[in-house]
């Protein structure tokens, strides 16, 4: 049975776990660990993509609860998430075992990358609120050992200690949106969550909880205050689980409570989720062009990922809950791609991040440069990964945007007014979004991997190991074929969309020539393959063109230089400078962004100066006054533990009155 492998896989990862600590020592420990890990990965994935039209596995254990036991279940859904948690723990496994070896201390990493991927599947086979919960502490704990691995550095520590709190954050809201869904009956097992839902005004209280505690593990604005500091503290091959796979475990999570433990979905539900998608898929690309991190920059377009995803949930429970049932499917078959698509390229970007970053030793872009000379395959596998992201056909990304566009198009067959308001919005947020993420990929390649070296790292840069190269190469030959034979994806996710929303798209792998028709032919389709075959084509044409009709003969010149002969290194684009158009337009109103110039007069020798302050609306308008608050509130209720006896008393017997109340209130 499919659960009981995973489950093999899941206890197989916690004992290699437990394993690293000794060979942490030895010189070939880091190899055997990673190397175990991409095996389990490997077994585990070919068993959740075998599982993906299998029917439904469950067991219990006496685990857990007492009298409860512990249930775990695999279906479509979990084999969808259970499929990309395994390739992104292949892929970071086989690129660790290169980039490890570098590793200052890897008795601090080693002993918790199994036990986090072990984590992250326990929290997708849960099958009762108890389980699900104990996985998802367990990975939010395994997940924070990885990021303070380097707990020397004081910004990693603070990193570290924010990711800490918001997610025991989202866990208490996860865990009292389980409490309303078991109600007075106390049951807890997903089994009987399902037959018993909540009323109407409890599932909008279920809905906030639910947005709110896993979409601050997704990364949602205005949650996502730990993700930018979290990702460039931990280590590479982390950082890309993390965004690529953690991020994905979220979003199962607020699928699973709303789409299935919550019953049929009201009109209204599909508001606030589009709302905080877009928003969030504006703001991240926006984050990401200011930043001058290569890391940091990358943890930001997680943001405007994970929004992208989350405006597709919301489509599909607005189509669901208005009687749309294939405009549903259509929305959530593209929230699941984009998903998927999410964790290949990002997951080769960091890994691309990693590789420069051990090459150069900076994070910085502005002293990063021509990278493409001593590191020509990284550059290949990065240019596809920018491309991906970018949505660009033929590759995937623009195949799962497409589709929830394709969605949006579909809107005006919802007779709610709120909604037909608000998808529009949704989807010009989402255009914009895409526009400002081909800005932020074209900086990010032309600057760190273009031009000349901006110093002596950059100019001594080489390829790295084999390990790394191949992780990368892998990653981007699926990003292609994801974007040419998208079919084959959609028809694989359709079990778990038809178990969610009572539809599906129409079958893709019998349609000619390998096209994705989403809703009918005479309205849209689409084939990645024509178009890799033209863009091919005309390449190749145009090449052979040139080299036809051109002179043979060599020439060389020096390049125009604009009118300044012997420009500097210093001339050249900056990431700061790219971005300024954009920050000069939006950042004032997000950002707050000021810009300081200080101009010597003529004559003076001194250097110019440029100052540039930016603020994180969330960080300033929510988290700043918050944790004012609770200090004030903490200082004034430090009187409590100089109370009597007697008022202590008083104490609990008025709380056991409040409880009781309560509790009488809601029975």
């Amino acid at each position: 049975m499919a659960v009981v492998v995973e489950l093999w896989c899941v206890a197989a990862l916690l004992a290699l776990a437990v394993l690293a600590v000794p060979l942490s020592r030895a010189h070939a420990g880091s190899p055997i660990v990673y190397g175990g890990a991409l095996v389990l990965s490997l077994i585990g994935l070919g068993n959740a993509v075998a599982a993906l039209a299998a029917p439904a596995g469950t067991l219990a254990l006496p685990l857990g609860l007492p009298g409860t036991g512990a249930h775990f279940r695999l279906d479509g859904l979990s084999a969808v998430f259970l499929a990309i948690v395994h390739l992104c723990g292949a892929s970071a496994s086989l690129y660790a075992i290169g980039y490890g070896r570098h590793a200052d201390a890897p008795g601090r990493v080693l002993p918790f990358f199994p036990a986090f991927l072990a984590a992250m599947s326990l929290v997708l086979l849960a099958d009762d609120a108890y389980s699900f919960l104990f996985a998802w502490e367990s990975m939010s704990l395994a997940s924070w050992a990885l990021v303070i691995a380097d707990h020397r550095a004081a910004e990693n520590r603070r990193a570290a200690y924010v990711y800490l709190v918001m997610a025991s954050f989202g866990t208490f809201l996860l865990m009292l949106a389980f409490g309303l869904l078991a109600g007075t009956a106390g049951i807890y097992d997903f089994v009987g969550l399902r037959a018993h839902p909540p009323a109407a005004l409890v599932g909008g209280v279920v809905l906030g909880l639910a947005l709110l505690g896993a979409g601050s593990k997704a990364g949602l604005v205005p949650l996502h205050a730990w993700l930018p500091l979290a990702h460039p503290a931990a280590p590479s091959h982390v950082s890309a689980l993390m965004s690529a796979g953690m991020t994905k475990v979220a979003v199962y999570g607020f699928l699973r409570i709303v789409f299935d433990l919550m019953g049929p979905p009201q009109w209204w539900w599909g508001i606030p989720v589009l709302a905080a998608g877009a928003a969030s898929a504006a703001l991240g690309v926006l984050y990401a062009l200011m930043q001058s991190d290569i890391k940091r920059a990358l943890a930001y377009s997680t943001i405007e990922n994970i929004g992208i995803v989350f405006v597709g949930l919301g489509l599909a429970l607005a189509f669901t809950a208005n009687a749309l049932p294939a405009a549903g499917a259509l929305a959530l078959t593209a929230a699941l791609f984009h998903a998927l698509n999410h964790a290949l390229f990002k997951s080769l970007l960091f890994f691309g991040a990693g590789a420069v970053l051990g090459a150069t030793g900076v994070r910085d872009m502005e002293r990063m440069g021509g990278l493409i000379h001593g590191m020509p395959v990284t550059a290949f596998a990065m240019l596809i990964a920018c491309a991906a992201i970018s949505a660009l056909p033929p590759l995937n990304g623009f195949v799962s945007e497409w589709l929830i566009f394709q969605a949006i198009l579909i809107s005006p067959e919802l007779p709610a007014w709120g909604l037909k308001l608000l998808v529009p919005a949704a989807g010009a947020l989402l255009a914009l979004a895409a526009a400002l993420a081909a800005a932020c990929f074209v900086r990010l390649y032309g600057i760190s991997f273009l031009g000349r070296p901006r110093g002596p790292q950059a100019a001594a840069a080489r390829e790295v190991d084999r390990w790394q190269l191949g992780a990368m190469l892998a990653l981007a030959g699926l990003c292609v074929l994801a974007g040419v034979l998208p079919g084959l994806v959609i028809d694989a996710m359709a079990p778990a969309v038809a178990a969610l929303t009572g539809a599906r798209m129409p079958p893709q792998a019998g349609v000619a020539w390998l096209s994705i028709i989403p809703v009918a032919e005479s309205r849209s389709s689409y084939n990645g393959l024509l178009v890799l075959v033209f863009v091919a084509g005309s390449a190749a044409l145009v090449a052979a063109a040139i080299h036809r009709f051109a002179s043979r003969a060599v020439r060389r010149a020096p390049a125009w230089d604009c009118g300044f002969p012997n420009a500097g290194l210093r001339t050249q684009y900056t990431a700061s400078s790219f971005a300024q158009p954009i920050r000069r337009v939006f950042g004032a109103t997000v950002f707050s962004a000021r810009e300081q110039i200080h101009m010597p007069p003529p004559g003076d020798l001194s250097p110019a100066r440029f100052r540039l302050r930016l603020v994180d609306p969330a960080w300033d308008g929510l988290y700043l006054p918050l944790a004012r608050a609770v200090w004030a509130l903490s200082g004034r209720m430090n009187a409590l533990q100089y109370l009597s006896i007697r008022r202590y008393l008083a104490l609990v017997f008025g709380a056991l009155v409040l409880l009781l109340l309560v509790l009488a209130l809601w029975g």
